[in-house]
């Protein structure tokens, strides 16, 4: 059985502040950007990774989601308890360089963790944890 991850989905809340973030401080390329206003589909990934992308989407922009649901995913986003995606790099403290300076909020600095990783973390405009593992 041959089954890869094509596409991963994140919500936003401000879609250029989320592609100042994804595609500006972390590299991605912008492979779509549908809709308009705060209702945009974006679609970014990994430069030289053509099956591997983010999208960005409107939280609670499903048809089947309720009312009462909408308030419950705007209330964990405002948490950061809502989203969250597990990233990895060769230059972890480069990234982090790179992230850090485009005003993301830093959630841990570079470290060694007990677990055996090395890792740092943010949080995306919308709230969402973003962690970047160093590969070794």
């Amino acid at each position: 059985m041959d089954v890869t991850i094509h596409t991963a989905a994140l919500p936003h809340v401000d879609p250029e502040a989320s592609l100042a973030f994804y595609r500006d401080a972390l590299g991605f390329e912008v492979r779509s950007d549908v809709g308009q206003g705060a209702m945009r589909w974006i679609t970014v990934g990994p430069v030289g990774q053509p099956g591997v992308s983010l999208l960005l989407a409107p939280p609670g922009a499903d048809p089947g989601v309720t009312e009462d649901e909408r308030k419950v995913i705007g209330e964990m986003m405002a948490k950061g308890t809502y989203g969250w995606i597990l990233l990895a790099t060769r230059d972890l403290d480069g990234i982090f360089e790179r992230v850090q300076a485009g005003d993301a909020e830093v959630v841990q600095e570079p470290i060694e963790q007990p677990y055996g990783v090395r890792d740092c973390a943010f949080r995306d405009p919308a709230g969402n944890l973003v962690r970047i593992q160093e590969v070794r």
